[in-house]
């Protein structure tokens, strides 16, 4: 079963996320932020990060470059979750080491599309 980081200070948006997730088989851990996300991905192997971008103390592209630098996360799929759709943030995210972007709200069934054509 493949494990996913999920991380969004909305808890909300965050069990939104995780139940669709779930749904699709696969294991959910959630963070509240970027510094959680990352406490929680040094201790533990994930096969996909998906990370909202506007977060107290470290933002999703903050995060992603963080995990870059992180030989264990070299190739591990990023993705970006947020409301935010302008074209400099999203090459921003790219810079960052984004595998993709994703803009909210999301869809259910595209989340778990372009998750399953990252995530092998």
């Amino acid at each position: 079963m493949h494990s996913i980081l999920a991380v969004d200070d909305s808890a909300s948006m965050r069990q939104m996320v995780s139940f669709t997730l779930k749904n699709a088989g696969y294991d959910v851990v959630e963070a509240i932020d970027g510094e959680d996300a990352f406490d929680k991905a040094r201790v533990r192997d994930f096969d996909l990060v998906l990370t909202d971008q506007n977060m107290p103390r470290l933002d999703g592209i903050g995060l992603t470059r963080r995990l870059r630098e992180h030989p264990k996360f070299k190739a591990t799929p990023i993705l970006i979750l947020t409301t935010e759709s302008s074209d400099q943030m999203k090459q921003a995210g790219r810079a960052a080491g984004a595998t993709g972007w994703l803009v909210k709200p999301f869809d259910p069934a595209k989340l778990i599309e372009v998750i399953r054509k990252v995530v092998r």
